[in-house]
């Protein structure tokens, strides 16, 4: 009773400082709906975006963040967008939050060709048309946003100087049998994406492989990469940590740190028991963040962060990181692909 009042009272004392945060300025009615046009289908897509006042920002050098809404929303999404147009305007900073073909429910969306394509044009579109310095382009997403932050860092690592998800999905298979397993509405909605459940034939299996940051992290050494995970996120959320914890790992082998590899007994551990061991806790200096550091382990320009949380985000911290992140020169001519 005691656990779940602190819990309850947290998320309150959040939910007012977000409300007073976006009450502060009025920045949201800065947020402007856009059309961006689609190089996969032709079609045009909608998304909104911020612009920092001129005199706020030196547009030859100007940053853009990228925010990626959750697996069950859309570009209209309330909350992650005006948290995130509030810090970039005290920034400088350019925001664009892109549809992607909308909620995870149909075979367009979902990691799709078409949805990260949309991204990417929408990135694009953000440097040919107002100016935004390539090699400072930073990718931000919690829950599904999470996803597809991982996922695109993967397919397209040469377009980012930060990446940072939260509570993402790195293998979608796995996540349909335990959100099937739990009773849960996705495992449902990863079947009308996919067209059936894993395993039922090959073109099936393709189409989670296809969607799963699984299959594409290899490529994503060299990315600056930051994963972020509440340690209660499977019991009071609804993708198990291990999906980041996972993630992690493929990057951290892939790049040659295999000692930093976190081992299979403390995932579990800190899975089953939502807790992690005294003698691998956190003893470093706790940054100003809305939850504190339980675990973290770097490999390169790769970090993992366990934190005391569930399935949730903070748009704050991540925008924080990436900016320590600085410039990074791309190696693609964007509009090229």
């Amino acid at each position: 009773m005691i656990r779940l009042s602190s819990l309850v009272s947290r998320h309150f004392v959040l939910a007012m400082l977000v409300i007073l945060s976006l009450c502060r300025t009025g920045v949201s009615q800065d947020l402007v709906e856009v059309s961006i046009p689609s190089t996969a289908d032709q079609t045009t897509q909608p998304a909104l975006m911020f612009l920092p006042k001129e005199s706020d920002s030196d547009r030859k050098s100007l940053p853009l963040l990228v925010l990626l809404h959750t697996w069950s929303g859309n570009y209209r999404q309330k909350g992650h967008i005006e948290v995130a147009a509030e810090e970039c305007a005290d920034r400088g900073w350019a925001v664009i939050h892109p549809n992607f073909r909308g909620a995870n429910t149909g075979p367009e969306a979902c990691g799709s060709e078409l949805a990260v394509q949309d991204v990417i044009d929408a990135v694009d579109w953000m440097i040919k048309e107002h100016g935004v310095a390539p090699d400072r382009v930073y990718l931000t997403g919690v829950s599904g946003g999470g996803h597809l932050s991982m996922l695109m860092a993967g397919r397209h690592p040469d377009y980012w100087a930060g990446v940072s998800a939260w509570v993402g999905i790195w293998d979608l298979a796995n996540w349909h049998d335990e959100t099937q397993a739990a009773g849960l509405k996705y495992a449902k909605q990863m079947e009308a994406v996919t067209g059936g459940s894993p395993g039922e034939s090959e073109t099936i299996d393709s189409e989670y492989r296809n969607r799963s940051p699984k299959s594409w992290l290899d490529s994503a050494v060299d990315v600056p990469l930051d994963i972020q995970v509440g340690i209660h996120d499977g019991h009071t959320g609804s993708v198990p940590i291990s999906h980041s914890i996972n993630a992690f790992n493929q990057v951290a082998s892939q790049s040659g740190f295999a000692e930093k590899v976190v081992a299979e007994s403390l995932i579990s551990h800190m899975v089953q028991e939502q807790s992690v061991p005294t003698a691998e806790r956190f003893r470093g200096m706790q940054e100003p963040r809305s939850h504190s550091v339980l675990f973290r382990r770097t490999a390169g320009p790769t970090r993992l962060t366990v934190f005391e949380g569930g399935h949730e985000g903070d748009v704050p911290t991540a925008i924080r990181w990436l900016e320590s992140q600085g410039p990074r020169s791309p190696t693609r001519v964007s509009g090229s692909e």
